[in-house]
């Protein structure tokens, strides 16, 4: 938990580029979980924008009007960043950088924003080295390109052959360390492997646990293997794996619970590919705990970017029990509500992990969903 006084945040700025027809109130929503983000990592919303067009200004992403008013509002509510909703092309990056430097604000987009974040919550060594590789595929084309806009910006004064050579230095240091990286992660996942093979061995089933981020999945985690994990109230606060073992006393079985990074809206390509020695986990689960927190308006929403992601790494079609969280937020009435059929087509279970109601109700529908 971050122990930064208001006074010390980071001032931001948010701003997005929506379509024509997008309402004002989907489009702050839109901004709603970027704030969140920003506030997970220690910064304080300071200003939201949004923008309409057509597409993205192909030099600066926002429209040169909308930058220039950045420019001033800025340093005048004193925003030291700005962060833009979407992913932003290094020329686009750039040129942000420079206008906007000027006014004293550095800018990022919103992979930028996650990568901190991961960064600042990654506490074991394969954790750092998959944030690593994920920013060594965010930031290799960014610097290339920026490179080779300098080169351009400098055209017919002889700076054109060192930038090319500067670039070619980095693109080369680059792979190098990106190969390092992917060897050694290699090494963790030929451990998970040997793991995963020596429980098929013993006959050990195997649970994880999937979601968006701040479902409760780490609570949860703890209230069936009684881990005393740390859990926070905030994004991303888990970003490596977790196992703990659950007994079922009925058939003396004891089965594997295992915890792992949240998802999030639009998750990046390279975060998925650098995480896929973690994310394993769910891919070889023989049950998938999917957990929802039931008192967010945007639980619906949130379950179809979990179904989305399961099928990018390859676990849509293992079994799963849907679990709406954090039952002690909500009237009687709702509660009534979710036991009906769901999104997923199939009856979820309603439990607050924080307080226990629901957990033996949860454990039986484990072993039943394992040991039919």
């Amino acid at each position: 938990m971050s122990t930064q006084s208001e006074s010390q945040k980071t001032k931001t700025i948010l701003i997005d580029v929506i379509p024509q027809r997008m309402t004002p109130k989907q489009s702050l929503e839109r901004l709603a979980e970027l704030e969140e983000l920003t506030n997970t990592y220690g910064g304080i919303v300071v200003v939201k924008k949004y923008q309409r067009r057509l597409h993205p200004h192909p030099k600066m992403f926002i429209g040169p009007g909308k930058v220039e008013e950045l420019a001033v509002e800025g340093p005048a509510v004193g925003a030291k960043l700005l962060i833009i909703n979407d992913r932003l092309k290094p020329r686009q990056m750039y040129e942000l950088s420079e206008r906007l430097g000027k006014a004293g604000m550095q800018v990022w987009d919103r992979m930028d924003l996650i990568l901190k974040i991961f960064g600042k919550h990654a506490n074991n060594a394969e954790a750092k080295l998959e944030i690593e590789l994920a920013s060594i595929g965010h930031m290799g084309p960014r610097i290339y390109g920026m490179g080779m806009e300098l080169s351009r910006q400098g055209g017919g004064i002889g700076t054109l052959g060192q930038g090319e050579t500067n670039t070619e230095i980095m693109k080369r240091h680059l792979k190098e360390r990106e190969r390092t990286v992917k060897d050694k992660l290699k090494t963790y996942q030929t451990s998970r492997d040997l793991q995963r093979a020596n429980r098929s061995r013993k006959g050990l089933k195997t649970v994880a646990i999937v979601g968006y981020t701040n479902a409760g999945k780490t609570t949860l985690l703890n209230a069936l293997t009684g881990r005393k994990e740390y859990a926070a109230n905030e994004l991303f606060a888990t970003l490596d794996t977790r196992v703990g073992s659950l007994y079922l006393p009925k058939l003396m079985k004891t089965v594997l619970i295992s915890d792992t990074i949240g998802f999030i809206r639009d998750l990046p390509p390279e975060l998925i590919q650098a995480f896929a020695s973690t994310l394993s986990e769910a891919v070889h689960a023989d049950l998938l705990l999917h957990v929802v927190d039931a008192s967010d308006k945007n639980a619906a929403k949130h379950m179809e970017v979990v179904e989305d992601v399961l099928g990018k790494i390859g676990a849509d079609k293992i079994p799963r029990v849907v679990v709406w969280n954090k039952a002690d937020r909500l009237s009687k009435r709702k509660v009534i509500g979710l036991t009906r059929p769901l999104l997923l087509k199939e009856r979820g279970l309603v439990v607050s992990a924080a307080t226990g109601v629901g957990m033996d109700e949860l454990t039986a529908r484990i072993e039943k969903a394992l040991f039919p």
